[in-house]
């Protein structure tokens, strides 16, 4: 079926969503749809119109909807033992533990999880001001960390900010957004000024002894930024000698996402003291991680423990994760599909000018979209225009950016190029439509 044209009711789903449901729970698309099955890369609605899933989720559900090799590990796991809390040794975390310290780069290996991204950088901040004796934690501008309130005092955008949310401690660097530079410079003859800038935020901002240094490889919420090569390993260096750590946040970026690499920021040759994810690396069962070097996961000092974490189900489904993604070649996949719909939306951008920047790695791809090219203006109506009829086309994409003008995709790992050609047919009709 295609998508419904017109529905005179509300759903019970959605009308019990909008009585029951803080208003801040927000919802894509102008009527909103109650999606109740998925099968590999398609989802469905309860009115059983098909759509192509190209967000996934929040780039969450990254090897298909419904995967059976990942339910047939729940369903296993399920039927032994389903909860133990980290008061207890379970086998499958520990297993997985062991595969972490395996896949990571540089010196990983002690791993530490929970339920979701927020706790994992949550955590992350707290080891590095255990391990450093320090509390200062330098953050990127544009950037997202989670909604706890230390996550929320990390965030770049005042969009994610609510009142009174602020912990102390957090300072702000600019952002490594070469379309909208904030020194007006270009690359490559900026010099990549804005990591250079890292070293004079320290010393004017800080006590100049920093904890650490926190940033998405690819920074997510804010539009799928790409950090020049040089950016990381400048930045890295002088967060060490400032003392502090370096932490990745890989809650988008993790898990093959950015083609050929486990890790977004192995494409930087960086090696992080800690590392976080989320998101994709359960497939849709809720999991967070947090992993660090032995000195700095032995600096946590007493008990602390994680009610939920390291729940022996979502154990079972990430360690389901990772084999199919070795099994299937998943992250050669992500690099050959990316590359090949880089190429396809740089053609879109050929044929319609409100295409200002198309960026990505892999099959995290997004396209920036402008009202001007040359002033840049930020065009977030058109955006929400794009996403009506991608929808109506039987689509469905992502959006972010800090003036929400940024289509984001979040393909599956295991997306093919006919997919990518379903998503560009459904990105160019909805581009199209902004010339009416």
């Amino acid at each position: 079926m295609n998508p419904s044209e017109d529905r005179s009711e509300l759903s019970d789903a959605i009308s019990k969503h909008k009585e029951y449901l803080f208003p801040a729970v927000a919802n894509y698309y102008e009527e909103p749809i109650a999606l109740v099955r998925g099968d590999g890369e398609y989802v469905w609605d309860e009115d059983g119109n098909r759509y192509l899933d190209c967000f996934g989720g929040v780039l969450t559900v990254s090897i298909g909807h419904a995967n059976e090799r990942v339910n047939k590990a729940i369903i296993e796991q399920t039927n032994q033992i389903q909860h133990t809390s980290t008061l207890y040794v379970n086998k499958p975390q520990s297993d997985l533990a062991a595969k972490m310290a395996e896949i990571t780069p540089g010196g990983l290996k002690k791993s530490f999880f929970t339920n979701s991204g927020t706790e994992a950088d949550d955590t992350a901040i707290l080891a590095a001001k255990l391990a450093t004796g320090r509390s200062e934690v330098v953050v990127l501008r544009h950037s997202y960390s989670g909604r706890s309130a230390t996550a929320l005092s990390a965030i770049g955008h005042s969009t994610w900010k609510p009142v009174a949310s602020q912990v102390s401690g957090m300072v702000h660097a600019p952002a490594p957004y070469c379309y909208r530079c904030p020194f007006k410079l270009e690359y490559p003859s900026c010099d990549v000024a804005c990591a250079d800038d890292v070293e004079e935020l320290i010393q004017t901002t800080t006590t100049g002894e920093i904890a650490a240094f926190m940033a998405e490889p690819i920074l997510g919420v804010g539009g799928f930024i790409v950090p020049p090569k040089e950016y990381f390993g400048k930045v890295a260096e002088i967060t060490r000698n400032h003392g502090g750590l370096f932490i990745a946040d890989e809650v988008q970026t993790g898990w093959g996402r950015t083609g050929d690499k486990w890790f977004g920021i192995e494409h930087w040759d960086v090696e992080p003291d800690i590392i976080t994810s989320a998101k994709g690396m359960g497939n849709g069962i809720p999991v967070g991680w947090t992993i660090a070097t032995p000195e700095v996961a032995d600096a946590f000092p007493g008990m602390t423990f994680s009610t939920f974490g390291g729940n022996p189900v979502s154990m079972a489904a990430v360690a389901a994760v990772i084999n199919v993604i070795e099994e299937d070649n998943l992250k050669t996949n992500c690099r050959v599909v990316g590359d090949y719909f880089h190429e396809s939306l740089l053609e879109l951008q050929n044929k319609h000018n409100a295409i200002g920047d198309v960026r990505g790695k892999g099959l995290m791809q997004a396209i920036e979209l402008v009202k001007d090219r040359q002033t840049k203006e930020p065009a977030a109506d058109s955006v929400l225009r794009v996403f009506e009829e991608t929808k109506r086309q039987g689509v469905l994409i992502g959006k972010g950016g800090l003036y929400g003008n940024v289509i984001r995709t979040g393909m599956m790992l295991n997306s093919t190029k006919d997919n990518v050609d379903q998503l560009i047919n459904a990105l160019d009709k909805g581009l199209e439509s902004l010339k009416d």
